[in-house]
């Protein structure tokens, strides 16, 4: 799937909320990919559903680039903190201690580029308690493969992901971190 994909500069590729009407194999073509291998290795210990030490809503790569348009984020380390913080939150099995030891990993041990700020910990925060609201659970399982031709709303409905609250959020994230590139990108 990754050959497929459009050329757009990670640091730049942002899908917003404002797509209802696409679906979602027409915006996953939209994003820039990197093979898994190219993904670190300590960052595949806690974030892959195959490893021994996945953490509770590990998610499959492309589940987690899906995760990433259905939420309207892009790729920069807020971002992530964000779809990763949302993607846990909604984890039925999610023990206390596992979002301790993601933040306090993500923080310090992760490699530089994907190294996790404290104001990266307080949106995978933000983003966590939303979702512990969601009225669907368990994200990280939905078989988004099987979904492709469905839109962004459909799914979006589907899954429990309101945009009034998303774009709430969103507000309050910018306050936040008001001059930061992910920030200044959010629809609100």
């Amino acid at each position: 799937m990754y050959h497929t994909r459009m050329k757009t500069a990670w640091k730049e590729w942002n899908p917003g909320i404002a797509n209802n009407g696409q679906t979602l194999g027409e915006v996953l073509q939209t994003l820039p990919g990197n093979p898994p291998e190219d993904i670190s290795k300590i960052v595949r210990l806690l974030e892959n559903p195959q490893s021994p030490f996945a953490l509770s809503g590990a998610i499959t790569l492309e589940r987690h680039d899906c995760m990433h348009i259905l939420l309207g984020r892009g790729l920069l380390n807020q971002d992530e903190a964000f779809v990763i913080g949302y993607t846990m939150g909604t984890a039925s099995k999610l023990k206390s201690y596992e979002a301790f030891l993601f933040k306090t990993i993500s923080a310090r041990l992760y490699p530089r580029q994907y190294r996790f700020s404290s104001k990266h910990l307080k949106v995978y925060d933000m983003a966590m308690a939303l979702a512990k609201t969601n009225p669907v659970k368990d994200l990280h399982l939905f078989a988004f493969e099987e979904h492709h031709t469905t839109t962004l709303g459909e799914l979006r409905g589907m899954l429990g992901i309101d945009l009034s609250e998303l774009r709430a959020l969103f507000k309050k994230e910018q306050s936040l971190i008001p001059h930061s590139k992910a920030s200044k990108r959010l629809l609100i």
